[in-house]
């Protein structure tokens, strides 16, 4: 498998965009890692990159081996986690892209159960915009993807889609915390801090807002749900989140959050998915199993 090694010096170098930070992160040698590049140049016929004065890019050649590299890499991590299952011990590593709202409570809770199983696996969890989170299922650095409100992406394969209503968040002293149900109009007559435009939940206000004769004026904007909510509590406002990237019941007394009323709001919908036609990992497939699973449950 020595052509294998190969193969991920150049996606190293890809990725970084450098010879020398590839190479501090493969711990070699800049000039051992220009050698094993050129070696495998002289080998294919063509170069692979293009030297610049402050980096590389892949050249033309480039582009159609990287797809191939990847590929390859991709196959042999499957087959090594097949061949680990043989044995009933699960190893690999899980990548995800996902939404950030995935972060604060469904992903560690769910990550730590699967690893209390199999230990031998590790997870790596990124946070991506919608678009991201598609060019990393495509490049092969996630296995899987979870976001929010994607716009159309034809190289993602929707494994689940679940139904997702927008909350407004505030203290447990607001003048609306007492209400089972929020319209947003009284949303709107105080102050709210809202996600920035690319996010999804502010997506869905502002589709509201074109039914309507309203008009979102935050006094915050922010492009961290975790800011956002503690803030609620700062200035005693109005955030506004989905129930995935909310707290359990009972954990801060403080917060109380409150669903709004679906002749204002539109439900969005977040999907998990894969790349299309990619046959995952036994570890990755194994965690989609499980997540999907538990989502089904929540929100059956």
């Amino acid at each position: 498998m020595r052509h294998l090694q190969s193969f991920r010096f150049v996606d190293a170098v890809t990725r970084a965009g450098s010879i020398r930070r590839a190479a501090e992160s493969l711990s070699i040698t800049p000039s051992a890692l220009n050698r094993r590049i050129l070696a495998l140049e002289e080998e294919l016929g063509v170069q692979i990159f293009e030297r610049m004065p402050r980096g590389v890019r892949l050249s033309t050649a480039g582009e159609m081996l990287i797809h191939h590299i990847r590929t390859q890499i991709s196959d042999m991590e499957r087959v090594k986690s097949q061949i680990a299952d043989l044995s009933g011990v699960r190893r690999g590593r899980v990548s995800i892209a996902c939404s950030q709202a995935l972060l604060p409570y469904f992903l560690p809770e769910q990550i730590a159960h699967y690893r209390r199983e199999h230990p031998g696996v590790n997870f790596g969890v990124f946070v991506r915009d919608r678009q991201a989170a598609e060019e990393a299922l495509v490049d092969h650095s996630a296995d899987l993807a979870l976001v929010f409100e994607p716009v159309r992406l034809a190289d993602f394969q929707t494994l689940l889609a679940i139904r997702q209503t927008v909350y407004g968040v505030m203290s447990a002293t607001h003048p609306l915390a007492q209400k089972e149900t929020l319209r947003l109009r009284e949303c709107l007559m105080y102050p709210v801090a809202l996600p920035t435009a690319p996010i999804g939940v502010r997506h869905l206000l502002e589709t509201a807002m074109m039914k309507s004769s309203l008009t979102l004026a935050p006094v915050v904007e922010s492009d961290s749900f975790e800011f956002l909510r503690h803030y609620a509590l700062a200035e005693d406002l109005i955030s506004f989140q989905i129930p995935i990237g909310l707290q359990p019941d009972g954990i801060d007394s403080n917060l109380v959050m409150r669903p709004l009323d679906a002749r204002d709001a539109p439900q969005g919908t977040l999907y998990i998915g894969q790349l299309r036609s990619r046959t995952l990992p036994v570890a990755a497939a194994r965690f989609a199993d499980q997540i999907t699973r538990n989502l089904q449950q929540r929100y059956a």
